[in-house]
């Protein structure tokens, strides 16, 4: 049974319109795997060494274990957003005679050998076998090895049931950041009560089996979680609410463009994934703290304030924007169907992403506090964002043919990825040629000079925004039928 789901998941694979574009993404992710799986087994293989030569007080381990809760939690928040759930594999089954345990197992099994889950035994094993080297106990090293590696496997399966938990999710992170804070400000140190745990199960090697235990049972509960939801009744359907008319009618002042305005509000209010977007544009405005408080060695050269500016105005724009048309992709069809001028729909997405770009800049008055070059850096970019990055997104967006799931926040449901090697071409302008303006103007005349060079390309930008909208139409028109053919692809 195995080999035959495996075998149509491959066929699923090789025979899908967008292979080589899939294929693509695939070969990309392998690189970047390669290169986390090389940066993980050095820090796994000079961690001990590394933290024996700099805190000599401390036992490396003892220090290890001090901040594992937050590795730990970091690993939690990086599955809940990038590791996809097998649930999209699910529903194609639901219609052959297949038995439902062995399918619910075989999905549940495939997140074991996830990426996710095996990247952490790069760091742990090198360390642990460091450990067994500099003559720590092999039995007590194993305890503490298997309590860990357990701990990261139950984290997946609590990443199952959290997928569709928004509240728990945050309720948990939120609590972690505090904490972090706490611990930061030396106002609390979450770590001396988590510490100690995680030492018990080096000192008391059988206590591993606590983790082992509670990585079963969470095994247990989501297949039984999902052999009782394994029908297309249940969990599929749409959950019915009550809804109120919303009219906005102040919005009308736009004319047609005021039909989409109004349609995009009422997405970003009711949909998972819309507000998902929200909220990380919203964390994107502290982006700048790394950046401006000079707390990392790496991000204290003069450019890389410009890159901060980019990012703490165009949160919003970057997130939402890069995903145009996919945001409608439920309806495209019909909406294609419709007699509306593909300006008039880009222009709304326009002014919905300036809108925020502007909010934005305002909220992020409090980096006055580093001083004015800090906020002129935002200032800046922000004038970057609305004349040249919000035309980048919007035209990148004609190649980009991903379908969402507007019902969740999810990649597993239906978020499928999609690539062009035409999306490299415009992260260029997006990116790295405000940061190389910048640094023209930096290196010649001074910081002022610099931040100048790049506004007046934020002010072409506005300028010529006509022009520009008239050559990304003829974009969008051209590629109208590829992408009503991509959204249509399910599986």
């Amino acid at each position: 049974m195995t080999l035959k789901l495996l075998s149509l998941e491959w066929k699923s694979f090789v025979r899908s319109k967008s292979f080589g574009n899939n294929l693509a993404i695939k070969i990309l992710m392998g690189f970047f795997a390669l290169f986390m799986i090389l940066c993980f087994s050095f820090m796994g293989i000079g961690s001990f060494y590394i933290l024996r030569e700099t805190f000599p007080e401390e036992d490396p381990l003892a220090f290890f274990n001090k901040y594992l809760v937050f590795y730990l939690t970091a690993d939690l928040v990086s599955r809940y957003f990038l590791q996809k759930m097998p649930v999209v594999n699910i529903k194609p089954l639901l219609y052959l005679p297949l038995k439902k345990r062995k399918v619910v197992a075989f999905a549940l099994n495939k997140t074991i050998f996830s990426f996710f889950n095996g990247i952490h035994a790069f760091l742990f094993i090198p360390f642990s076998v460091a450990l067994l080297i500099e003559d720590y106990p092999f039995i007590n090293v194993m305890g503490w090895y298997l309590a860990v590696t357990a701990m990261m496997y139950c984290s997946n399966f609590i990443n199952v049931f959290v997928n569709n938990k928004n509240g728990i999710f945050y309720a948990v992170l939120g609590t972690m950041i505090v904490f972090g804070v706490l611990h930061y400000v030396d106002i609390f140190d979450v770590t001396q009560l988590t510490q100690p745990i995680f030492q018990s199960f080096y000192y008391k090697p059988y206590l591993a089996f606590v983790p082992v235990i509670a990585l079963v049972v969470l095994y247990k509960m989501a297949f039984k979680y999902f052999t009782n939801n394994f029908y297309l009744d249940m969990g599929l359907s749409g959950k019915i609410e009550s809804v109120k008319s919303e009219d906005y009618t102040w919005l009308n002042r736009f004319g047609h463009v005021s039909i989409f305005l109004k349609n995009d509000i009422r997405l970003l209010k009711r949909n998972k994934r819309a507000k998902t977007t929200l909220l990380m544009s919203l964390l994107f405005l502290f982006y700048g703290l790394a950046f401006f408080t000079n707390s990392i060695d790496a991000y204290k050269g003069p450019i890389w304030k410009m890159f901060a500016g980019i990012f703490v105005s165009g949160g919003f724009l970057l997130n939402f924007g890069q995903l145009v048309p996919s945001w409608d992709s439920a309806y495209y069809p019909l909406l294609m169907s419709q007699n509306i001028r593909y300006k008039a729909y880009l222009t709304s997405k326009w002014y919905l992403m300036v809108l925020a770009t502007v909010l934005s800049t305002i909220l992020s008055g409090f980096y006055l506090y580093f001083g004015w070059e800090a906020y002129a850096a935002v200032v800046v970019g922000a004038m970057y964002n609305i004349g040249v990055n919000s035309h980048m997104v919007l035209w990148g967006g004609a190649y980009l043919k991903t379908p969402i799931d507007l019902t969740s926040n999810k990649k597993a449901f239906g978020d499928k990825q999609s690539f062009s090697p035409k999306l490299m071409f415009f992260a260029i302008p997006k990116l790295l040629l405000p940061l190389v303006i910048y640094a023209i103007g930096y290196y010649t005349l001074g910081a002022t000079f610099g931040f100048a060079l790049v506004a007046s390309c934020g002010v072409m930008g506005f300028l010529f925004k006509n022009k520009v909208f008239n050559i990304i139409e003829k974009v969008y028109k051209s590629e109208k039928y590829k992408t009503l053919s991509a959204y249509k692809e399910s599986n």
